[in-house]
């Protein structure tokens, strides 16, 4: 089984369509069936079946999964550990981060990684939390730059590189009376906030549930913190976001932070990558050069047990 069909079988089995899975992998259509024709053939077995939702996998393509994503990760570490061998460290390495984290926060670190590295490729993606994780077990990116949600897969390994404030916002002259600043109030107001799953809508319904309190009314859920912000300058409800998201529109007037009751809340930047044997050489570069251009965090939440201790 060639690598090549495998890491189209594993496109094809995500996406339950050869003409996303052709994207992905750059190829024709044509040229993605005939290779998951190929692979059938070879395994004496139908990978996939048509039906009205697109394709569907058999049995014997979920059993094939595994292992295609096992030899896959394997051809990736036999490579990434000959490259060790001769010292090579030139070579590919796509980030992916959340939209805020790649506008505000990384510019200027990967022009600085790439003045000291000019040979090593950098591609970077933009996409959501959720998909993140995705595309990183997937092996589509090899680290995630994102807000951490705990749980992670144990085949992932993470650093937190920063802390990043938390901040609630509003429309400039939006009276806040909240007798003394309590969650009580605040929970009486009417928010804007990303849709459930996003990082900042979690760490928004856990304070309010920490407290005990049901959490406040949404006047509109919406995809990113660019949208909050211009809803929040709209005047159509109060956010609460990463102060690094909204710090342009802060300096300009265009919204103005409001007190958050008790202790000001944090939001943990982490970077994440598979855990291998032999991490290639340009990775680990790049990984190295982020836990030591980014602050060190301590926080109350932070215990020795949770530190990464290697980049492997």
């Amino acid at each position: 089984m060639h690598p090549r069909l495998l890491k189209t079988f594993l496109a094809v089995a995500r996406s339950r369509n050869i003409t996303r899975a052709a994207e992905e992998v750059h190829l024709a259509q044509s040229s993605v069936s005939d290779q998951i024709q190929s692979l059938e053939a070879e395994l004496g077995a139908e990978l996939f079946t048509r039906s009205k939702l697109g394709l569907e996998v058999t049995r014997a393509g979920e059993t094939l999964k595994p292992y295609a994503e096992e030899i896959l990760m394997l051809v990736d570490e036999a490579r990434a550990a000959v490259e060790a061998t001769t010292q090579r460290t030139a070579g590919m390495v796509t980030i992916g981060a959340l939209e805020t984290v790649a506008s505000m926060k990384l510019p200027r670190w990967l022009s600085a990684f790439q003045n000291d590295h000019p040979n090593i490729n950098l591609r970077l993606k933009i996409a959501g939390s959720g998909d993140l994780l995705r595309k990183l077990e997937d092996g589509e990116i090899d680290v995630a730059f994102c807000f951490d949600k705990g749980g992670l897969d144990e085949r992932l390994a993470k650093r937190t590189i920063s802390a990043e404030p938390l901040i609630l916002v509003a429309a400039p002259g939006e009276e806040f009376t909240s007798g003394g600043g309590d969650l009580t109030a605040l929970a009486a107001m009417s928010f804007v906030a990303t849709e459930s799953g996003c990082v900042y809508r979690h760490l928004l319904d856990k304070a309010f549930a920490e407290a005990g309190i049901a959490a406040p009314r949404l006047a509109a859920e919406v995809g990113s913190i660019g949208t909050i912000a211009r809803l929040v300058t709209a005047g159509v409800g109060i956010g609460l976001v990463p102060r690094l998201a909204v710090a342009e529109a802060l300096d300009r007037g265009e919204i103005v932070e409001m007190p958050w009751p008790g202790q000001v809340a944090t939001a943990s930047l982490v970077m994440i990558w598979r855990r291998r044997r032999v991490q290639a050489p340009a990775l680990k570069l790049l990984l190295a050069a982020a836990s030591e251009n980014f602050a060190p965090v301590k926080s109350a939440g932070d215990h020795p047990r949770h530190a990464v201790s290697s980049l492997s």
